[in-house]
């Protein structure tokens, strides 16, 4: 894969108060959810380092002494408030933050106090990186660094500031405090000393016969078999439940960070077996884990690779095309292999959907901040010299995006009230990373600070320039409402870069919930609108609200584009491709 490289100016957006609000009033579980928001796809676009906080907080500090009014009247402000709070008299507020839920923050004075003196300070700063003469992208930057600070010193991670931690101590005669340390100790011989965020033992990877009251959960449990396999990926093909099967295969692609089961997750919470339960003939990739030796796979290796997998599909099925899932990372190297095929007049794709993918790197985001020429240039050189980009150090980086959900919030948890962390089917997934080889990294890379997908020719696949208008097929683009991985306006970009018939639905949830939205969930939406708008906003204006699964939305999309029902196959191989080991396989265990 080539690209052109190109300059201009730095586009960002704000990412200001509003998400930590919304995050501070959910509950347990949906806090334990909000935190795959900033662990998983987006990773291999990251290049947020220590240098670039480093920066941030340098231009930050002189940007503040040179408006010396804005801070002086800020700091005065801030005064004010806390005699105020000191008189009893102030209306700070912590309804709804969880970090302040036990009854002492209201019952105690002193405690009261100290929690409304801790957010008035945090907002006082986050309001001066408001009122400075910041770029766009600095200020994003600047109020990253402010809640690297903020959200440390939260009393909350203490002992001694936290009644709720106190009385687990005194009710346990100081049980937990013993195994928060044990706690602790496990994560700094075996987590990087990072707090670990869930509890893996109840999960198990593909279906297990343990009965009882200790069986584990199967995760990547729908039943199928592997039916080809190449150095790159296995193919898995799942195995009919209904009396007719539509004759047109689904072929899911799935990013390269974290293992495919996340769209097959625990019975009931898999868009596979939704599909499956519809009659559709359901094809899944599973990519290899790589390692330093597969260093120079790139976006080409893995484009010839699902080259392979669409050609044993076809054969399987007898079909001459298939329709095709991308998902985030995997949407990119879909959308790139379908641009390659435009170019070649290859007609062997019927439809495609597009989940959770950005194209279109122009739409403001907290990652895009951290996207300038030298900081690309530093991660490519990073990750050609180790060979891959550790999937366990991403996770890692991206905690600290998000530091209170997905540091302290754990700290607290698991050391100061010696509790374990949480048992989530979505966190043990995410837990479970893989690496991406430094080739596809360094191609991901370029494709996003030079928007190369967005304009046609910029990016080259196999030989072919890409012009996504070439792609004039019918398209199904999916967005999450609270993505702050891949923003939904950056999703619905996509339909303009298409050249066929598009439909947008946006989801009312974040990267993961957007995924993982089974029929029983009862606080899921979407929205739709049948009419393209040039904006996203313009869109959203006109869009008609729904409750329930967008996964009926979209099967009901597929079913005529899926071709005639026909008999089910009696055999999930054939001579060309038999079928092998059951799903899951080999790759999604390395």
């Amino acid at each position: 894969m080539a690209t052109q490289t190109t300059t201009g100016a730095d586009k960002a957006g704000r990412n200001g108060q509003k998400g930590r609000s919304e995050t501070a009033g959910q509950s347990g579980q949906e806090l334990v959810e909000a935190a795959l928001e900033a662990l998983t796809e987006a990773s291999p676009f990251s290049m947020i380092n220590p240098a670039h906080t480093a920066a941030a907080a340098r231009r930050l500090s002189r940007a503040a002494l040179s408006h010396s009014p804005k801070v002086a009247k800020n700091t005065i402000g801030l005064a004010n408030e806390l005699a105020r709070i000191g008189l009893g008299k102030s209306e700070v507020s912590f309804a709804g933050d969880k970090r302040f839920a036990d009854e002492a923050w209201t019952s105690s004075l002193l405690y009261k106090r100290m929690a409304q003196s801790y957010l008035a300070w945090n907002s006082s700063v986050h309001h001066l990186i408001d009122e400075l003469d910041l770029d766009a992208k600095a200020t994003l930057r600047s109020h990253f660094v402010a809640s690297l600070l903020t959200e440390t010193v939260a009393p909350t991670n203490t002992l001694a500031g936290n009644p709720a931690a106190m009385k687990e101590a005194v009710r346990t005669r100081g049980a937990s405090l013993k195994a928060g340390a044990r706690h602790w100790w496990h994560d700094v011989r075996t987590n990087g000393a990072m707090p670990s965020m869930v509890d893996t033992r109840p999960f198990s990877i593909g279906p297990n016969e343990d009965e009882g009251p200790d069986a584990r959960t199967a995760l990547a449990a729908t039943p199928g078999s592997v039916v080809f396999r190449n150095d790159v990926l296995e193919l898995i093909r799942y195995q009919p439940t209904t009396a007719k099967v539509h004759e047109r295969a689904v072929l899911i692609v799935p990013p390269q960070i974290n293992k495919y089961y996340v769209l097959d997750l625990a019975p009931g919470r898999s868009l596979a077996e939704a599909a499956v339960a519809e009659g559709q003939q359901v094809f899944m990739v599973s990519w290899r884990n790589p390692t330093e030796q597969q260093r120079d796979w790139d976006l080409d290796t893995y484009c010839g690779a699902l080259l392979e997998a669409i050609d044993a599909t076809l054969d399987l099925t007898g079909q001459p095309d298939l329709n095709m899932v991308g998902v985030c990372a995997g949407g990119i190297t879909t959308a790139s292999l379908l641009g390659h095929l435009a170019a070649l007049g290859d007609r062997r794709i019927n439809a495609v959907t597009f989940l959770v993918t950005v194209l279109d790197w122009d739409v403001p985001s907290t990652m895009g901040t951290f996207t300038s020429a030298p900081a690309v240039a530093a991660a490519m050189r990073q990750s050609r010299s180790k060979g891959i980009l550790p999937g366990k150090d991403l996770n890692r980086l991206f905690a600290w995006m998000r530091p209170n959900d997905l540091v302290w919030n754990y700290v607290v948890n698991n050391y100061l009230m010696g509790k374990n962390p949480p048992a989530f089917d979505i966190l043990t997934w995410n837990n479970d990373a893989t690496n991406l080889p430094a080739g596809l990294h360094c191609d991901f890379l370029s494709i996003a600070s030079n928007n190369g997908l967005a304009k046609p020719g910029e990016v080259e696949v196999r030989g072919e320039k890409v012009d996504l208008a070439a792609i004039t097929y019918d398209a199904y683009v999916v967005g999450g409402l609270t993505d702050h991985i891949t923003p939904w306006e950056g999703c619905y970009s996509t339909v303009n870069l298409l050249g066929g018939a598009s439909e947008f639905v946006l989801v009312g949830s974040g990267h993961i919930q957007t995924l993982v939205c089974p029929r029983d969930n009862p606080k899921a939406k979407y929205f739709t609108n049948s009419n393209r708008a040039e904006t996203a906003e313009q869109w959203k204006a006109g869009a008609t609200q729904h409750q329930g699964s967008w996964w009926g939305h979209w099967l009901e999309w597929m079913a005529p584009r899926a071709g005639e029902l026909i008999n089910p196959p009696k055999r999930l191989g054939n001579r060309n491709h038999p079928a092998r080991e059951a799903a899951p396989g080999q790759y999604v265990l390395g």
